[in-house]
């Protein structure tokens, strides 16, 4: 019997069923474990362009192809966001028409205004700072959707330049130095991740491992000190996280590095098992978001991702969350 065809869960079942292909093709892959050229895969990734949410991510394209937007302050429909968004959906790689999105987001990522504004150094010490979170996300995306060029390999070089001696990176120049940001360190974790798995540069496979043990440290939600939690809203479940963390994103990444076996992962993955609703689903408890064609900025999104309710299973959040037990080894078969 195919893996496909082997018995399941409801949620499971519902993912499979779900109207968007993106979560189809997602919990083929990362939940059910379905190899990348099994036809259903195939099948759900080919969906994935022509579907509505992605024609609206894309509906405010310029004739030139372009979006009339700030491509990283216009949060989140600039050229950054829309690329980092089909990214995740899983949109096929090979699309010439987003060439001139990705010319957006680098032309300004690698701008002498960029370097001057956000790349500098801790005050009064040598400690490189660095909105990593930024860089991280292109490193990440480009590739997958098969728009990588030498580029990607300086915005690469930068985030290992700037990496803190405890693993993490932090844009504050105001900070102690001591200690790195959570939320500028996870999106270049992941990033690096798959750098070095396409290239197989040494570099950024140490870079990584000095990354995940900024989190795994502090069992991905604890300060060391004294074991209380670093922040609340660090508990709860949100998708997309754009930049911001929580611990399904977190554990998501460590997924996708090998690292989520590793035992101080454990309390994070209880308290998300905690968080399963009695139709097997979980919840998106907070989002950082807004739905709204406005103006640009604030938070502004063209599209939504799901509801938004602790009692209420998401199917974003739900297939993330099955995805990151079912590599920790906890799914259970009635998922």
């Amino acid at each position: 019997m195919s893996t496909i065809g082997r018995a399941r869960g409801p949620i499971v079942t519902r993912l499979l069923h779900s109207e968007e292909p993106s979560i189809r093709w997602r919990t083929l892959l990362g939940v059910l474990g379905v190899p990348p050229l099994d036809p259903a895969v195939a099948t759900a990734a080919a969906a994935v362009p022509g579907s509505e949410r992605v024609r609206r991510l894309l509906s405010e394209r310029l004739a030139d192809g372009t979006l009339p937007f700030h491509p990283y302050n216009a949060k989140w429909r600039g050229a950054h966001w829309v690329l980092v968004s089909l990214a995740e959906l899983g949109y096929p790689a090979g699309d010439d028409s987003l060439v001139p999105l990705r010319e957006q987001a680098l032309g300004w990522l690698l701008s002498p205004e960029y370097e001057r504004r956000y790349i500098g150094r801790v005050r009064n010490q040598e400690l490189p700072t660095l909105h990593a979170s930024i860089e991280g996300n292109l490193v990440w995306a480009l590739p997958r959707l098969g728009l990588a060029d030498e580029r990607v390999d300086r915005l690469a070089a930068r985030l290992l330049h700037a990496q803190w001696p405890d693993g993490g990176w932090n844009c504050d120049r105001r900070a102690t130095g001591r200690v790195s940001s959570f939320g500028e360190s996870l999106v270049p974790l992941r990033a690096l991740n798959a750098y070095a798995r396409t290239t197989g540069d040494p570099e950024a496979r140490e870079a990584v491992l000095r990354a995940s043990e900024l989190f795994l440290g502090r069992r991905l939600f604890r300060r060391r000190t004294d074991g209380s939690v670093i922040d609340r809203s660090f508990l709860e479940l949100h998708f997309p996280c754009y930049w911001h963390y929580d611990i399904l994103f977190a554990l998501t990444v460590l997924a996708e590095s090998g690292a989520i076996a590793d035992p101080r992962c454990a309390e994070a993955l209880d308290v998300l098992e905690a968080k399963r609703l009695p139709d097997g689903g979980f919840p998106a408890e907070a989002k950082f978001y807004r739905v709204s064609s406005a103006h640009p900025g604030g938070g502004s999104s063209v599209v939504g991702w799901g509801p938004t309710s602790r009692r209420t299973s998401n199917e974003w959040v739900s297939c993330s969350a099955l995805i990151a037990l079912t590599a920790a080894g906890r799914r259970g078969p009635s998922s």
